[in-house]
């Protein structure tokens, strides 16, 4: 066998191991509010279990579309339960995979140079100073979904509604207010609180009784080629190490039972 016939097998070798790996790879469809702490999670569950989860971000309706037309994810990490379950109900998630994992919420975020006082909540919005207001799509994105609510429930909706700045997911909306393209924003508290934003504004929390609860979800899909793995990350999620990083990214979390 000459040289440049063994550089070429052995190249095709290369080729095979890397796709066979990446193959391997846990690809997880991932609602944007989860940005900060899914990485937090997604890293130990590598460390623990040697098994790399690339998660990509978006809105949760976007991903369902997506996952309805084939999209290849392995899992589904939802803003919301109703996604999660009309999959169910049509057949595209692995039985027993289904849970409930958090619960988000959302508040009023300022850019740290702000003079608008977060004090009276939602009402602060009627400062004339306010000239844009970003809040997710409430078409596809529960956190959007949210925030129409509570303007509703408090009966600001109708007189804000024409300062609206639409994100296209949390993650986007958040980033409108932290560029200058909103003075404001109502985003999930998980992103004021992660270390991109943290230090970047301040934020006052909206009562959790002025919009519906945030329940969040996630599935694990019947296409996935990646089933093992997707059982042991969903496991790993279930422990009381995932509750507690999730709690210190904001969310509420049930009580889980000591490993």
């Amino acid at each position: 066998m000459n040289a440049s016939r063994r550089i070429f097998i052995a190249l095709l070798a290369t080729i095979f191991i890397s796709q066979l790996c990446a193959a391997q790879d846990l690809t997880v469809a991932a609602a944007a509010d989860l940005q900060s702490a899914m990485e937090d999670v997604a890293a130990r569950f590598q460390q623990q279990s040697g098994k790399n989860v690339k998660v990509i971000y978006g809105s949760s309706g976007n991903f369902f579309q997506q996952i309805q037309n084939g999209a290849p994810f392995d899992m589904f990490f939802s803003a919301n339960l109703d996604y999660p379950k009309k999959l169910e109900a049509a057949g595209l998630t692995e039985p027993g995979s289904y849970y409930q994992y958090a619960r988000g919420k959302i508040v009023l975020w300022v850019p740290k140079g702000s003079k608008l006082n977060l004090d009276s909540g939602l009402a602060s919005l009627l400062d004339p100073g306010i000239k844009k207001i970003a809040i997710a799509n409430p078409q596809h994105a529960p956190y959007g979904q949210a925030a129409v609510a509570a303007l509703q429930k408090q009966g600001l909706y109708d007189k804000l509604k024409d300062k609206f700045v639409l994100g296209e997911n949390i993650s986007q909306t958040a980033s409108f207010v932290v560029t200058g393209n909103a003075d404001v924003g109502i985003i999930a508290l998980s992103l004021a609180l992660s270390p991109p934003m943290k230090d970047k504004g301040r934020f006052a929390e909206i009562p959790g009784n002025t919009y519906p609860p945030i329940e969040q979800a996630c599935v694990t899909l019947s296409a996935s080629k990646n089933k093992d793995t997707a059982r042991a990350f969903l496991a790993f999620l279930k422990t009381p190490t995932v509750a507690n990083l999730l709690k210190e990214y904001g969310f509420e979390v049930d009580a889980r039972p000591a490993n």
